[in-house]
Formats: C-alpha cells, sequence, structure tokens
C-alpha cells in the first residue's frame, strides 16, 4: 500500500487527522499551491485561528459561507468550521466535494439537541411550527420548518401568524431573546453554546466600570442578563460592522474571541477586550472551533479528507427549511 493511501486509510479510520507535518514546510505556500491544483476554496468562520482567517478565501457566518461557496465553480469545499457549518455547505452545494479539516469539530449547541431526542419532543406538540437556529445539525433541520440566523431571526418569528404555536431550537439563549423582541410564548428547547454561557456578568461589569466609554457588544447566544446590559447584540457580522461605524473606541466583546481578529484588521485603531470567562481558563475560546489547525487544513486538502457524506434525503428535506428561510428574508428585502 503506497503512503498516500496509508494516510487515507488513517484518516477514514479515525475521523481526524493527526498525521505529522514537516515542521520547515511553508504552509501558507503549500496551502495556496493545493487551492490552485485542486479548484479549492478555503472557508473560515470568524471564530477560527487568524492565521487561518487570512489564507481563507471568504471569512464570515457560517451561512453566508456556504452561499458564497455554492455560487464559485470551486470544485472542492474546505470549511474551517465545525461539523453542522460543512453540513450546510454540502446541502447548499451537494455536487461540490466538502471537506472538513477535523471531523471532531463539533458544537457544543447543535449536540445539544439531539435529533431522536427532539423528534419525540415535537411529536408531543403536533400542532406547532418548528423553527430552528442555523447551527444546528443537518438531520435536526429535516424536523425544522424554518431555518433561522442571529440575523434574521426576529423577523423570521414574526413572519409566522400569531395563532401559530412555535416550539425554537435548540438555544434557549437567543429563544429568550426572541420571546423579549417579539412577544412571542414560545416552548424554547433546552440547548446552550457552552462559550456563550461561560461569561462572567460580575467581572464584565467591573470591565465596564473601568472603561467607562466602552461599549459592550454581545451575540444573542449570551445568557439573558449579558443581554440586558449590552449596548449592541448582534450576529457576528453585525457585531463587526457595528465595531466599524461606531464612534467608539473601545469594546468589551461578548462573543468568541476569534472575532477580534476581523475587527482589529477592520478598525486599527480600536481597542477590542474579550468578554472575560467565569474562571481562569481560555472558555471563551471554542474548543472545537480551535481544533482546526494550519497543519489539517494542510493535510485535509492534500488528502482530500474528512469528507462530509450527507445522505440524499438529509440534503432533500434538510435545505427546504432553508429555503423557506431564505424566501421568507427576500420578500422582506433581508
Amino acid at each position: 500500500m503506497s503512503d498516500v493511501a496509508i494516510a487515507k486509510a488513517d484518516l477514514e479510520k479515525n475521523g481526524f487527522l493527526d498525521l505529522e507535518v514537516d515542521p520547515t514546510m511553508d504552509l501558507v505556500e503549500a496551502i495556496e499551491n493545493l487551492k490552485k491544483e485542486k479548484n479549492a476554496i478555503i472557508l473560515a468562520h470568524y471564530y477560527q485561528e487568524s492565521e487561518i482567517q487570512d489564507i481563507a478565501d471568504y471569512t464570515g457566518d457560517s451561512l453566508g459561507l456556504s452561499q458564497q461557496a455554492a455560487e464559485t465553480d470551486a470544485d472542492i469545499i474546505v470549511f474551517a468550521g465545525v461539523h453542522f457549518m460543512a453540513e450546510t455547505a454540502k446541502m447548499l452545494s451537494p455536487n461540490k466535494k466538502v471537506l472538513l479539516p477535523d471531523l471532531k469539530a463539533g458544537c457544543s449547541l447543535a449536540d445539544s439537541c439531539p435529533p431522536d431526542v427532539f423528534r419525540k419532543f415535537k411529536q408531543r406538540h403536533p400542532d406547532h411550527m418548528v423553527v430552528s437556529y442555523i447551527n444546528c445539525t443537518a438531520e435536526l433541520k429535516t424536523l425544522t420548518d424554518i431555518v433561522c440566523t442571529s440575523t434574521n431571526a426576529v423577523h423570521i418569528i414574526e413572519s409566522i401568524p400569531k395563532d401559530k404555536p412555535i416550539i425554537f431550537a435548540p438555544d434557549k439563549n437567543l429563544g429568550a431573546y426572541l420571546v423579549k423582541k417579539t412577544g412571542r410564548d414560545m416552548i424554547l428547547w433546552n440547548g446552550a453554546c457552552m462559550v456563550h454561557e461561560i461569561f462572567a456578568m460580575e467581572k464584565i461589569v467591573k470591565l465596564m466600570e473601568r472603561h467607562p466609554d466602552a461599549k459592550f457588544i454581545a451575540h444573542p447566544e449570551c445568557e439573558p442578563q449579558l443581554l440586558e446590559i449590552a449596548d449592541f447584540i448582534g450576529s457576528t457580522s453585525s457585531l463587526i460592522r457595528f465595531t466599524k461605524e461606531s464612534d467608539a473606541e473601545i469594546f468589551i466583546v461578548g462573543t468568541e474571541v476569534g472575532i477580534i481578529h476581523q475587527m482589529e484588521k477592520s478598525s486599527p485603531n480600536k481597542t477590542f477586550i474579550p468578554a472575560p470567562p467565569n474562571n481562569t481558563c481560555a472558555c471563551n475560546e471554542c474548543p472545537h472551533m480551535k481544533r482546526n489547525t494550519m497543519e489539517k487544513l494542510y493535510l485535509c486538502m492534500k488528502h482530500e479528507l474528512p469528507e462530509i457524506i450527507l445522505p440524499e434525503h438529509i440534503i432533500r428535506d434538510g435545505i427546504a427549511p432553508i429555503e423557506r428561510m431564505l424566501e421568507i428574508s427576500a420578500k422582506a428585502g433581508l
């Protein structure tokens, strides 16, 4: 068996990339060469390491990245993000090969809503419409009527007739935010993102006292008490846009710290302080996002593994609620 065949067998067996890479290799040059050789594009979520963001063809929110990739003529999509994001890219580009640098790059929020358990839960509320946050598995999307993003969630909820009861999954914090914003009494699935639940209220308040001119900005996946004191709440792209357009010079950032790289690139003369966690670990970093490295990105592209494979029925049934969301958003000019 050739060295390449052995390497591929190892990847297929283990599901992640832990092979040795020559430490003297210029990874940026090697990856750029592979992009050209294989007609591949790299997508990087804002929470990735800065060096991965810098080599990516596109950086952004998960759905926006998948939409951009679908419009290209690339044969291969390499998604430097987490598993559900690569699944979405595959659903929007079923004829392209979609790769994820590390199959173990999961998501605590997506994992908090197992589809088999949710299916039974949904059966107990047969008259309810299911709205699911895009941050969920492909299989959960097949159990969903309409998908939403943190950007369009309020509008999606408001587009549903007021007499139609709603189940919102999987994020209870985003769900609670939507209940407050829309006044809808929804059933909320009890799921959450481990990063957005770890921020320390007391430490953030003290930071705000030390920096009275700072704006505290937060993602709606944060807990309700933090959103109550936020100066601005929005999706990752909305947070970046706010920091660019705001007159403020200092920002306390209540989301995964990887986003600060893009904020500093867009506004190099401004100061960005990561919201502190409630302990001394780096818990404001997503351990799943950080599983992706430049070495794994290189190996992934070289061997074209691990590949995201989805059954046809998952793609068909999972894309339907996404298309419904896009239709609603288009009508509203979003």
